[in-house]
């Protein structure tokens, strides 16, 4: 083996600001919630416009991520997707568990637009986003649909979990703090149930921040019960 392939040094070129200031209620995959929006502002050595040329053409990109908040030193061989109850174990490489080797992230995401004006441009502004705000991203590359879409994939155990969706109501009332865009990217948050598969205790309330929110909700009989939302700056 070549020995410089041994270790390779990866340094973050941006860093992407969400709505999400804790792990809790994020998206267990990109596009689930595509009301969701995220800004990627890029490091200063990054910034060339000419880097971004032609991109806006592409309608979705791929990020090449850091969970920066998983980070282990010890490496296991299974783990339990939530999705699956928690207690059943399967290969690392079967899943996309931020406890990973290398603790890499790939999500695919719409580009909406690119701001070249900005002053710390050029800017991506993106949606459906999956990650905590600040995560550190080491690359960005165009979704190609003839060479990245497969229709005859096989969904392995996921296709037991897909379908999994609850019913949202505000129980506490103060929808009217919320803009449009902030309610229906919570809406798409609870709905796809950000509890741990075998937590489902109906008399137990969770608790998530989000886009400056401190947000209160139980699940019942499919629904998540929003009852308590209250602005936390």
């Amino acid at each position: 083996m070549n020995q410089h392939t041994e270790s390779v040094e990866i340094r973050p070129i941006a860093h992407i600001r969400t709505d999400f200031s804790e792990k809790f209620g994020i998206p267990r995959q990109s596009g689930l919630v595509e009301a969701l929006t995220g800004r990627i502002v890029f490091a200063p050595a990054y910034r060339d416009p000419s880097a971004f040329r032609g991109l806006e053409a592409f309608s979705h990109i791929w990020l090449i991520w850091h969970f920066s908040e998983a980070v282990r030193d010890t490496f296991s061989p299974t783990v339990r997707p939530p999705r699956l109850g928690g207690n059943t174990r399967v290969g690392v490489f079967a899943t996309r568990s931020p406890f990973r080797p290398n603790h890499m992230g790939l999500s695919c995401v719409r580009l909406d637009r690119i701001d070249y004006e900005a002053q710390d441009g050029p800017v991506l502004y993106v949606s459906g986003v999956d990650m905590l705000d600040g995560t550190p991203i080491f690359d960005v590359k165009p979704y190609i649909p003839v060479a990245d879409c497969r229709p005859d994939a096989s969904e392995g155990y996921t296709a037991e979990t897909r379908c999994h969706a609850l019913s949202v109501v505000f129980d506490c009332g103060g929808e009217d703090q919320l803009t449009e865009a902030e309610r229906a990217a919570l809406v798409g948050v609870l709905g796809n149930d950000p509890r741990p598969g075998y937590d489902d205790d109906p008399t137990k309330e969770y608790g998530l921040n989000f886009a400056r929110f401190d947000v209160g909700f139980f699940v019942k009989d499919g629904t998540a019960h929003v009852v308590r939302l209250r602005r936390m700056d």
